[in-house]
């Protein structure tokens, strides 16, 4: 008996050490409900509008559903809360997905967390937070993926360039962060990028830094080649680069007296042989490339803790973008990688390619409306056109020939029209 209950406690145990914890989780499967769990950011009057939408094309009406960005060229601050919670000793996992079917052209497609005693309703582009996460994309130079950790007050980039997606599908970003202070970013459920964090950002200060005494000797010869103290410029070297053209021959015409002195023009002279240089030999006293030694950084002090966040309380979407439409759902926040991994293949990979069928359905729906209005409605042709003009052109001319007969009085003239405003 007593060893019955050892088992089942055991089993309970191990059972409850497999359970994912889940910290947040929102797929936005109960309508406008939504709106009872995110708040929306009173900072400024004129943030953007967040509407629940799958928009145009989807794998599945509902389940694609998210928060979309509705207004052009604004600036967005909305947020959610949570039980707050420290990752000390766990592996933090932060996923969600981005769909910019508007083609966006510039703006963020990432979110942020913030601690759990930041006032939503004040949130705003300023507000300290743990980790900025997400795509974000403006013009052709950048379409990067922002990791952003905030040590000790301070936003640190990474030193990496994770390069996003850019189409107009669904993609889904994950980062994991591990108590053994390393990182992975997946997109699509696939790693694109990995490495430490003391790594990847200028977090701490660097472990080595130049040694502050140590200089280059003054007789330290870096140079592999010199010139051959031997080598001697030909005699014959010189010549002009250009000469009179022996061609040439004064014009009957011409008469110095009224012309001046006749000079024939100038040629590339053929036997010009440009800048002489003295032939290229190893240097005798070459010691190499002379590197700056190094010593331990005083100031640089190990912390195990840099992937640490306490009191993780809130996510929040604040970005700005030119061109709304962008969409965001499945917001996932655990411990778990395999978990995380697995949502991520129940939403997002279950819907992907009815997404992408309905989108190539619609393209070719819009080019057999194009080729139809094509045909229905043919291009002018080009010599009618020209007929057309040259009517035109003589009525031009009348009205000119009768300007030029009867001149209209400079105070009469019209005021020139200004030039199109840049």
């Amino acid at each position: 008996m007593h060893c019955a209950i050892v088992a089942v406690t055991a089993l309970l145990l191990a059972s409850a050490l497999a359970e994912p914890a889940v910290y947040f989780k929102e797929l936005f499967d109960d309508g406008d409900a939504w709106q009872d769990r995110w708040v929306v950011s009173k900072h400024k009057s004129d943030y953007g509008k967040f509407v629940l939408s799958a928009g145009k094309f989807y794998g599945d009406a509902e389940k694609d559903k998210g928060l979309q960005t509705s207004q052009d060229a604004r600036f967005y601050a909305l947020s959610a809360g949570f039980d707050s919670f420290s990752n000390k000793d766990k592996t933090l996992v932060i996923q969600f997905t981005v769909k910019h079917e508007q083609n966006i052209d510039c703006g963020g497609g990432y979110i942020k967390l913030f601690p759990k005693d930041m006032n939503q309703e004040e949130m705003h582009g300023d507000s300290q937070y743990f980790i900025m996460f997400g795509p974000d994309i403006c013009g052709p130079g950048t379409k990067k993926v922002h990791v952003i950790f905030n040590y000790k007050g301070k936003n640190h980039l990474i030193n990496k360039d994770i390069r996003c997606k850019d189409d107009e599908y669904t993609h889904l970003y994950t980062l994991i962060v591990r108590p053994d202070q390393t990182y992975e970013v997946k997109i699509d459920n696939k790693k694109v990028e990995s490495g430490s964090l003391e790594e990847d950002w200028d977090i701490l200060p660097a472990k080595k830094i130049k040694d502050p005494e140590a200089h280059k000797p003054e007789d330290w010869e870096d140079q592999s080649k010199i010139d051959d103290p031997t080598d001697v410029k030909p005699e014959d070297w010189e010549k002009p680069e250009h000469i009179p053209d022996p061609d040439a021959k004064k014009p009957e015409d011409w008469d110095d007296e009224m012309d001046g002195e006749w000079e024939p023009p100038m040629v590339e002279n053929p036997e010009y042989k440009g800048e002489w240089k003295p032939r290229q030999i190893d240097n005798p006293k070459y010691k190499g490339v002379w590197v700056h030694p190094e010593i331990d950084n005083p100031e640089y002090a190990p912390d195990s803790n840099i992937y640490l966040s306490e009191n993780i309380g809130v996510i929040g979407l604040d970005l700005w973008q030119v061109k709304s439409g962008t969409i965001f759902d499945s917001f996932l926040i655990t411990d778990d990688e395999k978990y995380a991994e697995t949502i991520g293949e129940e939403t997002w990979g279950v819907t992907k390619e009815g997404e992408k069928k309905m989108k190539e359905a619609q393209d070719e729906e819009e080019r057999k409306k194009r080729d139809e209005e094509m045909k229905n409605h043919p291009e002018p042709d080009d010599k009618d056109d020209g007929g057309d003009d040259d009517d035109d052109d003589d009525d031009d001319a009348d009205k000119a020939k009768d300007d030029f007969d009867e001149p209209e009085d400079d105070d009469d003239e019209d005021d020139p029209k200004p030039k199109d405003e840049l």
